[in-house]
């Protein structure tokens, strides 16, 4: 039968084809009954195509959909775009337990005379399922109840054909060593998070005690890039697909069916904007921390060398934070700093960041970098591509407004769905991809557990800098100084 048109395809229009129907279960009808048939073709119904592509539908006929059989197994990326999107209609348990329960019920698996031999094909395409839902959406195994049905599911397949044991086995080793790897990451993060406070709290009892700065701690502009691009990947490695649905779109969700506290069990897109925002801190930190205006012009254009290199390896997220940094006003309004400061090219990366005709600018660096990622070879620097997380949040968001999630005859909007999978799709692409630059503890330390001055702070330090210039700025530097003595916040 006609599966669900491959990706590619989605997105094109494609002049003058035509579909010819095909059934939620994977059957044609000139497969079944006359009765069967009758009831399948209502049941397509509910199934709609345009042009060859599946565009909407009822929750139970995408459900069916998954469901393989012994002839069918539903087309991959029309399964990567309901297990996306799904979770806005049905718990990520639920739905496990309904394609169960079809499986049980259209094989007949609580049967005590079922032929184990005919069901050997389904039992194979059914662990084929688990298999790519485990790889892609391990998250969601976090939730006991899914853990419990993929057990119980799998040992009937064991029943039916011993010869899935290891199969079985190996999708369960790679499953608890992805959730593993997670447990291990939220780990890191916390005490990440502990050092940073602890330094804080020390510098607040002792300001003496914070002399080092990040170019004594890492001179060379270039590592420093690389070490940024360490964390980046990090980060972007441990974020799971599904988060994107489950943060940016929950405003759609039916309360009625789907509780957002009931999806979200992780936070590694918020960790990632958090890094970004303390990237930006750091940066104007450790410039208005200085006295001297030497070395705070000497630490502007360390950053904008830092920058430059990532924007040379494809660290795009990188380069927006230092530079959303340097912009802050506390480190802008230091004019006589800026003043011996070779703004040549701060001027090119301050053009990356220009946000007008909807960022045209990085978009176009952003697809020159894809693609060179495409052309090099596996391991190579070329292959990096980390994007502006915040405008592909922005874009998500934007996508999620201007579609609706179901249309004027109740059916799911599944286009909506295929434009979702297409953008996690690309990002999927750039979080896979390993650091190959060598590692720079005392850097990478540095980076994540510095102290950062608050926006006050910053202010209060950038007038202890260069006093005030006009009555506003003297009005707010004692408003500053009155809150914070007798000592920095």
């Amino acid at each position: 039968m006609p599966q669900t048109p491959s990706f590619a395809n989605i997105f094109k229009a494609v002049e003058g084809e035509s579909t010819t129907p095909t059934l939620c279960n994977g059957h044609t009808t000139s497969e079944t009954s006359s009765t069967q048939e009758s009831e399948e073709v209502e049941k397509d119904k509910a199934l709609e195509y345009e042009d060859g592509n599946l565009i909407s539908g009822t929750l139970e006929a995408f459900i069916r959909h998954i469901v393989p059989t012994g002839e069918y197994y539903p087309d991959r990326t029309y399964l990567f775009a309901f297990l996306l999107s799904s979770r806005l209609y049905i718990k990520p348990y639920k739905l496990l337990e309904q394609v169960c329960q079809l499986c049980i019920t259209q094989q007949n698996l609580n049967s005590t005379s079922i032929d184990k031999s005919s069901l050997s094909n389904f039992c194979s395409n059914l662990m084929q399922l688990l298999s790519e839902w485990t790889e892609t959406f391990p998250y969601d195994f976090r939730d006991e109840r899914l853990m419990k049905q993929l057990r119980d599911i799998t040992q009937k397949c064991i029943a039916i054909n011993p010869m899935l044991r290891k199969t079985v086995g190996q999708l369960m080793q790679m499953l608890i060593k992805k959730l593993s790897t997670l447990e291990k990451y939220e780990d890191v993060l916390a005490r990440v998070t502990t050092a940073a406070a602890e330094r804080m709290q020390s510098l607040r009892t002792n300001p003496e005690a914070f002399q080092t700065n990040i170019i004594d701690i890492c001179p060379d502009p270039y590592i420093l890039a690389q070490q940024l691009t360490h964390i980046e990947l990090e980060r972007l490695t441990n974020i799971g697909p599904e988060e994107f649905v489950q943060a940016f779109i929950k405003e759609g969700i039916d309360e009625s069916k789907v509780k957002f506290r009931d999806l979200k069990r992780t936070k590694n897109l918020e960790a990632y904007v958090e890094w970004f925002n303390r990237l930006s801190y750091l940066v104007a930190t450790e410039i208005c921390m200085h006295i001297k205006k030497k070395h705070r012009a000497k630490l502007i254009e360390y950053f904008i060398e830092v920058a430059r290199e990532c924007f040379n390896i494809g660290n795009f997220n990188s380069l927006m934070a230092i530079m959303s940094g340097i912009n802050m006003s506390p480190v802008m309004r230091l004019r006589k700093t800026w003043a011996k400061v070779n703004t040549q090219k701060y001027d090119v990366l301050e053009h990356q960041m220009d946000p007008s005709n909807n960022w045209s600018t990085y978009r176009q660096s952003l697809r020159a970098a894809m693609q060179r990622a495409l052309s090099a070879r596996e391991g190579a620097c070329d292959r990096i591509v980390i994007p502006f997380f915040s405008l592909l949040v922005k874009d998500i968001y934007f996508l999620n407004e201007g579609c609706s999630n179901r249309l004027s005859n109740g059916h799911i909007n599944f286009e909506k769905f295929w434009q979702l999978a297409k953008q996690v799709t690309v990002f999927m692409t750039w979080k896979n991809v390993e650091c190959p630059y060598e590692r720079d503890r005392k850097a990478l330390n540095y980076l994540l557990t510095a102290p950062v001055f608050s926006e006050n702070s910053l202010y209060l330090a950038s007038y202890e800098s260069e006093g005030p210039d006009n009555a506003f700025e003297r009005d707010k530097y004692k408003t500053l100084k009155n809150k914070a003595a007798p000592s920095h916040k």
